[in-house]
């Protein structure tokens, strides 16, 4: 990375940009949801208040990367991009015809792929104790309409 004495952190710039931008697009997707008060929740109580916080979390990057010094982003790296990006849409294409589990072991392979560091008995040990505490977590524990296999 460059640095220059102009002000405005690149990379800090882009983040607190897509932490507004992704709070933004939450609020527009939750706008139909009630929200109910803190005694009584509604359906988009969980999601505003996120999305709040995510939207007021940017700012304060975007701000503070205001007051640094230039930093430019140099050369970008798009492979993890998109090794990310196949991860979590095909975990979302997968999980209801085959379960939470199989689309958590999915994503979380395939998500390994993004960081050439990563080691293979690492990814297998985090795939099994993440895809249980996520199914014990998310699926038994919260409800989510999800089959846990396809079978």
């Amino acid at each position: 990375m460059r640095s220059s004495g102009k002000t405005g952190d690149y990379p800090d710039l882009l983040a607190g940009a897509l932490m507004i931008g992704l709070g933004g697009l939450g609020f527009w997707a939750a706008r139909d949801l009630t929200f109910g008060t803190t005694a009584h929740m509604g359906a988009g109580y969980l999601p505003d208040i996120t999305c709040a916080l995510l939207i007021l979390i940017g700012a304060v990057v975007v701000g503070k990367a205001l007051s640094k010094n230039l930093l430019t982003t140099g050369h970008w790296n798009v492979k993890p991009l998109l090794v990310l990006s196949i991860a979590v849409v095909g975990f979302a294409i997968l999980a209801e015809s085959l379960g939470f589990v199989i689309s958590s072991i999915w994503l979380l392979v395939i998500a390994s792929l993004a960081d050439r560091e990563s080691r293979w008995r690492e990814v297998a040990a985090s795939t099994l104790i993440l895809t249980i505490v996520g199914a014990l977590v998310f699926v038994w524990g919260l409800g989510v309409k999800l089959p846990i296999l396809p079978f």
